[in-house]
């Protein structure tokens, strides 16, 4: 079929909600995450006056904080909600409080996760609920758990508990028909999060896909997994669904290979994780009549990849196996041009308190800074979009 278009660079669409001043505030706070050394010194000095208990909050919620995150309540969230909205773009409410210690804490944030799910239900707007594990469970509980070590009666009730929140939190999305994302976290902790997610696509997953399992591309284990649990979705009798993502802890854990002496779980090469996470995408559109899939990414060329496949194989954008996703502040480029071309996109929205989003806010700033790129492109198009109005 030829025909195929869809223009990633037009800036027009991508900042259309964004008045001139928003587009100037956008400017100058990514000149400085541009710069490695202004980036840096950011990130070091907001944590260092956060643990001094200083009155940095309000600075850092007027600028890197509102960039990224929607508000400190879900509540706050609403202009972003009725923002994306607008343009076609749905939101994903993010939670995004992590590290936490105490059973209470973990209650606590599982009944935030469900107040997330309650507030998309009926919600156009809102086509994904998501949660962390790693914000309602003990790091070292789900470790154990990942290494099948057999477990003392004390971890065992820790595992019950982990269990028994997620089962409550799948329970209540299944109960108002809103699909849920299990995010991804260290590949030590994630073959836990793996069997859970799958028990809970297999429970909850018969009609349609419900319980989404996230995937992180950049392990060299993950293409083979992917089609190992379709398989055997397909011979169990639910329907897959997955989220792909190319991951966000690389130096974690590489550096955790190494210090305990095993292979490295990361591909070598950006070039290798790359073609996984394409691959992957072949995969997906492949089987889309019996799995559902979301292309969580950034990147320009697998997201043309996979729209120009659809395409070619008549699969329309609107189709409801399939689905885009960037995050809030971020890649509007993609989000904005994908909704005006049909496609089901939707952006991650983070809330929560700004102290408690600092981890968050710090891995953005990092894993975004002119070494991977992403910032530097980001700049360009804001650049470009001021020319354009005419601004600089």
């Amino acid at each position: 079929m030829s025909g195929f278009q869809l223009d990633l660079h037009d800036t027009e669409t991508a900042f259309a909600d964004k008045t001139d001043r928003e587009l100037k505030d956008k400017h100058r706070l990514f000149k400085a995450l541009n710069s490695p050394f202004l980036n840096s010194l950011g990130t070091s000095a907001a944590k260092f006056a956060l643990s001094l208990g200083l009155p940095v909050q309000g600075l850092i919620k007027s600028t890197i904080f509102e960039q990224f995150c929607g508000g400190e309540t879900i509540a706050e969230c609403e202009g972003a909600i009725n923002r994306l909205g607008r343009a076609g773009v749905g939101t994903i409410l993010d939670y995004s409080v992590e590290g936490k210690s105490t059973e209470a804490d973990f209650d606590a944030t599982k009944d935030e996760i469900i107040r997330t799910i309650e507030r998309a239900k009926d919600d156009p707007n809102i086509p994904f609920s998501v949660f962390k594990m790693t914000g309602i469970a003990p790091l070292g509980t789900l470790e154990r758990m990942s290494c099948r070590k057999k477990l003392d009666a004390k971890s065992q009730a820790k595992a019950e508990r982990i269990h028994n929140r997620v089962t409550e939190i799948c329970e209540f999305a299944y109960s108002v028909k809103k699909p849920l994302f299990i995010d991804a976290e260290d590949s030590w902790l994630q073959d836990a999060i793996d069997r859970m997610a799958t028990e809970m696509m297999e429970r909850f997953n018969q009609e349609g896909p419900m319980i989404f399992n996230t995937l992180q591309m950049y392990r060299t284990d993950r293409l083979q997994h992917l089609k190992d649990a379709r398989r055997q979705a397909k011979a169990n009798g639910y329907v897959y669904a997955v989220k792909l993502v190319r991951g966000a802890y690389m130096e974690k854990e590489r550096e955790r290979a190494v210090e305990m002496g095993y292979p490295s779980p990361i591909h070598p090469t950006r070039a290798d994780t790359d073609a996984d996470y394409n691959a992957a995408l072949d995969y997906c559109l492949r089987h889309h009549d019996d799995m559902a899939f979301v292309a969580a990414t950034h990147n320009e060329e697998s997201t043309l990849l996979l729209a120009k496949a659809m395409h070619e194989k008549g699969v329309k954008p609107s189709h409801p196996h399939i689905f885009f996703s960037q995050l809030y502040g971020m890649g509007d480029n993609i989000s904005y041009n994908l909704a005006k071309a049909g496609y089901r996109v939707s952006k991650y929205v983070p809330y929560g308190p700004v102290a408690d989003a600092i981890p968050y806010l710090v891995r953005r700033a990092e894993e975004n800074s002119s070494v991977a790129g992403h910032v530097s492109r980001e700049l360009v198009l804001i650049e470009r979009e001021l020319k354009r109005r005419r601004l600089v």
